[in-house]
């Protein structure tokens, strides 16, 4: 069974949602023949790798509300992050453009170590504050994870993998994907937002009930694919 986890590094919902499937796969009968592969998807392709304002104000600017409503916002998605087991530092949160970080995704995925940067790319920002757009920064989580820092430098500054990374948002697209995290399961079953544990762990046993025979169906998985007005609901609108 082939899980496919469209996100972005920079999107909480998709740092929890990571946690909550995770939890409700443990619970999965079958969750040793389950591939989960993370996707490309950026909130905000045209955002510039250095930003003078901070997450409050992004959030206010990007959805119209005052600097108050966008601290409580990130409040509430705080202590969701925290009931996850995640620490989220939204003060000192660095904004950037998050390309660079999703070529290095796959140029880990090339090594087999795809989940695990995506992992160390999560922490980095939402708890660490590093620079993901910083290329040096990028390099050091790709030595965390034991690929060679040199390596993993002349690959950033050469623009090795940006089409692949342009092919899976644009896959994204087709599929009908407005918002992230959002979760194809054998591209037959959607899953967008969030979710808790146990609706990701049904959307698992039906997958598997219902598909182990059939050949994987194409175009738009079933499921609701808009992420919505705000990144408060559970998933991120895709600017």
């Amino acid at each position: 069974m082939l899980v496919e986890v469209w996100s972005d590094f920079m999107c909480p919902f998709c740092y929890i949602g990571k946690r909550r499937f995770e939890k409700g796969l443990a619970e999965f009968a079958h969750q040793g023949e389950v591939e989960v592969v993370y996707r490309s998807f950026e909130l905000d392709p045209n955002s510039p790798k250095s930003v003078d304002h901070d997450v409050h104000e992004m959030l206010a600017r990007k959805y119209g509300m005052s600097r108050e409503q966008a601290i409580a916002n990130n409040k509430n998605v705080g202590q969701q992050a925290a009931e996850e087991g995640l620490a989220f530092n939204f003060d000192d949160m660095v904004l950037t453009n998050t390309f660079d970080a999703h070529r290095l995704s796959h140029y880990a995925g090339a090594q087999g170590k795809r989940g695990s940067v995506s992992e160390l790319l999560f922490k980095a920002y939402f708890t660490d504050s590093r620079h993901l757009g910083d290329h040096g920064v990028l390099a050091d989580i790709a030595a965390e994870a034991g690929l060679d820092r040199e390596a993993t430098l002349a690959m950033l500054a050469g623009g090795q993998y940006a089409e692949e990374v342009r092919a899976e948002e644009e896959e994204g697209s087709r599929l009908g994907i407005r918002g992230v995290p959002f979760y194809v399961i054998d591209r037959k079953f959607g899953v967008s937002g969030a979710q808790p544990a146990h609706v990701f762990l049904g959307a698992l046993q039906q997958a598997w009930e219902e598909g182990r025979t059939e050949a994987n169906a194409t175009g738009t998985p079933s499921g609701d694919a808009d992420g919505g007005d705000a990144c408060d609901d559970g998933s991120c609108a895709v600017k």
